[in-house]
């Protein structure tokens, strides 16, 4: 009788469970690439906004903007002709891929039941109520002012939650912008859920932000304090 090649049943089964466990232990090794990969272009992303700051305050008097006071003096708005987008179509915003964090969740919703996937901006402003005497405007603050620029968050990741706004226009922009405000210690990522605007766990127990001298650095939540934000 001739031979047949080929597996046995038993055999095939044997093969696909073991499949199955390389699987199940090499899952989580690229979840975790995955994710850490996601962190490095949000920081890559955030050291190109620091070079926006610059070029903006060497042709703003070293002003850059500090608050959404007024929707034409978010820092979303003004950066735009240093990204590479035109600044009198305020609608690019959208476009520009630096403003986004590519771990923001896309599932869930935000306030109003609005998806996560619609959202448009990914960080929030440092808007803080600095002790600086002098040489100061509506909206903005002078880059010399400060002692310890390296030391001093400018933008960190958006929280997300049901209690969070989404902004997907303009419209939204100006009349939702001061939501990403950070100005209290209860909006930083020890904050309760519904204050809470600094993210939280973004990237691994913390986030990345953006500080005023242009580098872009990874903190623990619990190392996200009123200190990185506020001069003295």
């Amino acid at each position: 009788m001739k031979k047949q090649n080929g597996f046995t049943l038993i055999e095939l089964l044997v093969v696909i469970s073991v499949i199955a466990l390389l699987v199940a232990i090499l899952m989580p090794a690229l979840n975790k690439a995955r994710a850490q990969a996601k962190g490095v272009v949000c920081l890559s992303n955030l050291r190109q906004v620091g070079l926006a700051i610059k070029m903006y305050a060497d042709d703003n008097d070293d002003y850059v903007p500090r608050n959404t006071g007024h929707a034409s003096s978010i820092w979303i708005l003004l950066f735009l002709p240093y990204v590479g987008h035109e600044s009198d179509n305020m609608r690019d915003y959208r476009e520009v891929d630096i403003y986004n964090c590519p771990s923001f969740p896309n599932s869930g919703f935000g306030r109003e039941g609005i998806s996560n996937a619609e959202q448009t901006v990914d960080y929030v402003q440092n808007s803080w109520a600095d002790n600086i005497a002098g040489g100061e405007r509506a909206n903005a603050t002078r880059l010399s002012n400060f002692s310890r620029p390296a030391g001093k968050i400018y933008l960190a990741d958006n929280e997300n939650g049901p209690w969070r706004q989404i902004i997907r226009n303009v419209s939204d922009l100006e009349t939702k912008r001061g939501r990403f405000d950070v100005w209290h210690p209860r909006h930083l990522p020890g904050g309760f859920d519904n204050e809470r605007r600094v993210a939280a766990t973004r990237h691994r127990a913390g986030c990345n932000n953006l500080f005023l001298d242009g580098h872009s650095n990874w903190l623990a939540s619990e190392d996200n304090l009123p200190r990185m934000w506020v001069e003295n």
